[in-house]
């Protein structure tokens, strides 16, 4: 899943080479991903591009329609979700069927770009409004950690009070917008910390060394993505991981095997020597952790 680094790499890419030129096109080939249909996705066509811009793991471009009213295509690659830029768009018409594109936006140097989603489970989402809060899942966002006004204080409020597990805190867009499993991972790795702590009690010294790893994990890694194509994105991202989807290999920092906890859909990496002092957490498909 593309998560905060990665959709500002795709941000970065698309402000360079989209802004100023005008949408001849926009096709939705996957009908269940397109989410609004006031304005319908046509309403694009003809308005030039003003911006680019970036809400937790959605991607807004903003144009200036007919008349001048103010329009935002609007979309969340979920888990499978991918942007596929053409520097000279494909001139063979789109049809619905079973290939993984899901939409196509022709622009007007010839350029375009398509929105792919693999597998079966059919989770991108994309809208055409008038206003961004008008996207229930920007209006429900958290801070976002990379602005400036995201202190520790405002962390530690977030995080105070909350019995919940500090892993599934750092997910929970509502709370914190833009961070998903692989980076929560490398997060609490790099902040050398269980996620199975709770929020409520991590004491002064662990608010201030989580918040730190959240800051230097997500810049770094939005410094990595920074002025690399889509193609390249997510081979810079597996390779910037210090645990996630790394089980079975050596920790960087000790050495320790990584371990794995799965769930029913995805599952979390962990060393156990640099964060739960040297305990295995037991395997959830199993339905038991260990004490």
């Amino acid at each position: 899943m593309p998560e905060m680094p990665e959709v500002q790499g795709l941000v970065d890419f698309l402000r360079e080479r989209v802004v100023g030129l005008r949408v001849t096109t926009a096709t939705v080939l996957q009908f269940a991903a397109l989410k609004t249909f006031d304005p319908p996705i046509r309403a694009l066509e003809g308005a030039e591009i003003s911006g680019v811009t970036r809400a937790g793991k959605f991607i807004a471009i903003g144009c200036r329609g007919l008349g001048d009213d103010a329009l935002h295509l609007v979309f969340h690659l979920a888990k499978a979700g991918w942007l596929r830029w053409h520097d000279s768009a494909p001139a063979t018409p789109v049809r619905p069927g079973k290939s993984p594109l899901a939409a196509r936006v022709v622009l007007s140097d010839g350029s375009g770009f398509d929105l792919t989603e693999a597998g079966t489970k059919k989770s991108l989402a994309i809208s055409v409004v008038r206003s961004l809060g008008d996207v229930p899942g920007i209006a429900r966002l958290g801070p976002d950690p990379l602005d400036p006004a995201f202190t520790r204080d405002v962390f530690a409020a977030l995080l105070s009070g909350r019995r919940t597990q500090i892993k599934g805190v750092l997910r929970d867009q509502s709370i914190v917008a833009g961070i998903g499993n692989a980076y929560s991972d490398e997060i609490l790795h790099a902040a050398r910390m269980s996620p199975y702590a709770l929020a409520a009690n991590l004491d002064d010294g662990e608010v201030d060394r989580l918040y730190g790893a959240t800051q230097q994990t997500l810049r770094e890694a939005v410094a990595t993505a920074t002025g690399r194509p889509p193609a390249d994105l997510k081979d810079a991202k597996r390779r910037g991981m210090q645990v996630h989807a790394r089980r079975g290999q050596p920790c960087p920092v000790c050495g320790t095997e990584v371990q794995s906890v799965f769930f029913a859909d995805n599952s979390l990496e962990y060393c156990p020597t640099c964060q739960t002092g040297g305990k295995k957490l037991a395997d959830r498909r199993l339905s038991r952790l260990l004490k």
